[in-house]
């Protein structure tokens, strides 16, 4: 099963086009994209049933005049994880944590696919990321149990400004980090039986002119996905429709000599293997 938000509605991927939940549920389930993952197990349950969405709704494309939002966009709460990927940690002259680190990117900063990202002054940074949307209430989950909670996998960038994020004495990671735009994740959620191994997936990310910054797979995260629900929901309840932002591999601009950041004109296409590819335009802000 494959969502998207499409113009502000949510939308179940049929084929090569889309039906409007809302409309093909006759209003069991609204068109508030967030709305869904109050109810995901009602909602997984019905949308799965392909015969009984399908059958004489309307299948439509999306024109080049599509909005695409982001499948989740207003979450409650957005951890995102630093250095769990050994070659990143590495490249950031960093040991290789023995705790994930742990912060947050604001909700003010989702944006979606194709939708343009204005640079702020300083040196803006790429991080191409697995991103886990949460379909169930979390607390205290086991690693047996972890993957039972997620409603579905996303691609994202972790996008960076990386003077305010390093800014001392203290650095400053979530603002850094959150900057209208710096959180662009889509075009859709994909659900995990979609996926013969959710563990072991390709990412990266590179110029629209071909050039490849990133690319790694996620079997080489230092904390898993089920290690990361685990870790998390043993301090914070995780919610329906919660993201996580599940770190980087090695490639970001600040760990290249010299050192390459994002300019007005570049095109960041974004991809994780099964998944789909996430496309922002960077503009002059």
């Amino acid at each position: 099963m494959r969502l998207a938000n499409i113009n502000g509605r949510l939308a179940l991927r049929a084929g090569d086009g889309f039906i409007d939940v809302a409309s093909a549920s006759s209003g069991r389930f609204g068109p508030d994209p967030q709305s869904v993952y109050a109810s995901w197990p009602e909602f997984s349950a019905w949308a799965q049933d392909e015969a009984q969405v399908q059958d004489g709704l309307e299948i439509t494309e999306p024109g080049s005049d599509a909005v695409w939002g982001p499948p989740v966009p207003s979450p409650r709460q957005i951890f995102a994880i630093g250095l769990n990927y050994r070659d990143h940690a590495r490249e950031s002259g960093i040991d290789v944590p023995e705790e994930p680190p742990v912060f947050t990117k604001f909700a003010t900063s989702l944006t979606g696919h194709l939708q343009d990202v204005a640079l702020p002054e300083g040196s803006v940074d790429w991080e191409a990321e697995l991103v886990v949307v949460v379909g169930r209430t979390c607390h205290r989950a086991t690693r047996e149990t972890a993957w039972q909670h997620v409603a579905g996998l996303t691609v994202g960038q972790d996008l960076s400004e990386r003077q305010l994020q390093l800014t001392g004495p203290v650095p400053q990671f979530s603002l850094g980090k959150s900057y209208p735009g710096f959180a662009p994740v889509g075009p859709e959620l994909v659900t995990l039986e979609e996926f013969d191994d959710p563990d072991d997936l390709e990412l990266g990310c590179k110029l629209l002119d071909g050039e490849i910054l990133q690319k790694g797979r996620t079997s080489n995260m230092v904390f898993d996905v089920p290690e990361l629900i685990v870790r998390l929901s043993a301090v914070c309840p995780l919610l329906p429709g919660d993201l996580i932002f599940t770190g980087t591999p090695a490639g970001v601009g600040a760990g290249r000599t010299p050192q390459r950041f994002l300019a007005p004109g570049d095109v960041l296409v974004s991809w994780i293997e099964g998944v789909g590819t996430l496309t922002n335009r960077m503009v002059t802000a």
